[in-house]
């Protein structure tokens, strides 16, 4: 049976399902989900690309961020939890950096957590044994160190909203398509626009990420001294919601070609969605977790040092220079404003700032 024959099973038993449980079980139904199926995702032959597929500066840059906050710590044992590794290049970079510094390299502790079995049997295959595999968060409870993600939020499964008289939510019906129908939204999607203050036009359609405040609860609760990194395309709510966004954010990718159609290729497309950047400040202040700072990822790496990385890089091997200049051009200028990065911390003072916060960027929560 195919996934969208389970999913069709689902509805005639209990009638429309919300756009929310569609795209969980699109993403992540046992075996059959876009993320927990056996097929290439990422890379060349997959779907699209991620920034450690294009260079391994990226996992150097963000390595010295890792090393510059355990010494801001200042503690012996550093938990460095990646969320979601996808291949394991990020990772393998990262780790590659880290190994540089043997005294860094000894107190680190790096765990990923990783929901799909697929990609696990993938990271477990490249990388060695300083990597720790754990399945939920809950294992991590009272960690001191740094949890960080890539790409990891735009993929939680979200809920459609249109504000009409009132709000209305998105379910999916089936006859002899996949077709939307709408029903009055709950108290907790209401919430959500009411808490951040935001009030929808009338015709407004968009998407509500409740899975990314769950899991920003889960930071604030397992951590007890150090740092969150969140690295994602999307936006703050001031630019979420202009008049020209009012179709949402959704997207969906397949053989590297986008689209806006969810209900096609069911778990054999990418379905995404942009994070707001403002509700993870929002409810991370009400788990612990403070704001250090929001940038974008031109000026997150400029300020780590990618001017460095390319000189020293053009000084050790100028025949090859241009070669590996340009996909730090596509990742410094393509990608450096789509991508945001938003540090949090709980449990210590940052007076002299990061490193990656040093420039200051347009963007502000």
């Amino acid at each position: 049976m195919s996934l969208s024959d389970i999913i069709i099973q689902k509805i005639q038993q209990q009638g429309p399902i919300s756009f929310r449980d569609f795209m969980e079980m699109a993403l992540y139904y046992p075996g059959l989900g876009y993320y927990t199926s056996e097929r290439d995702k990422i890379g060349k032959k997959g779907d699209y690309y991620t920034s450690s597929n294009l260079t391994p500066a990226f996992g150097e840059m963000l390595g010295r961020q890792l090393e510059e906050m355990w010494r801001i710590i200042g503690e012996k044992k550093f938990t460095v939890v990646e969320m979601g590794a996808g291949t394991g290049l990020l990772s393998l970079d990262v780790i590659e950096y880290l190994k540089k510094n043997p005294e860094i390299f000894r107190d680190v502790d790096y765990c990923i957590v990783e929901k799909s079995p697929a990609l696990r049997n993938e990271q477990q295959e490249r990388l060695d044994g300083k990597v720790r595999w754990c399945s939920s968060l809950n294992e991590l409870s009272g960690m001191t160190g740094c949890v960080f993600s890539n790409e990891l939020v735009d993929a939680f499964p979200v809920h459609q909203v249109v504000m009409e008289e009132e709000l209305m939510e998105v379910f999916v019906d089936h006859e002899d398509s996949f077709v939307e129908t709408l029903k009055l939204a709950s108290d907790e999607l209401n919430y959500y626009f009411a808490d951040l203050g935001v009030v929808l036009p009338h015709g407004f359609r968009t998407e509500v990420n409740l899975d990314a405040l769950n899991w920003i609860h889960e930071l604030g609760t397992i951590l007890e001294k150090g740092f969150v990194i969140t690295i994602d395309y999307g936006y703050p709510s001031s630019e979420l919601y202009q008049d020209y966004r009012n179709r949402g954010t959704l997207m969906c990718y397949h053989r590297h070609t986008a689209g806006e159609d969810p209900y096609e290729d069911v778990g054999e497309q990418d379905i995404t969605s942009h994070v707001n950047f403002s509700a993870l400040s929002h409810w991370g202040r009400k788990n612990g977790l403070e704001l250090c700072g929001f940038t974008d990822q031109a000026h997150f790496l400029i300020g780590l040092g990618m001017d460095e990385y390319l000189k020293r890089a053009q000084e050790k091997d100028p025949v090859n220079y241009w070669k590996k200049m340009l996909p730090i051009k596509t990742l410094l200028m393509e990608m450096g404003e789509t991508f945001k990065i938003l540090i949090q911390k709980k449990g210590m003072e940052c007076n002299n700032g990061l490193s990656c916060l040093k420039l200051h960027s347009r963007w502000k929560i």
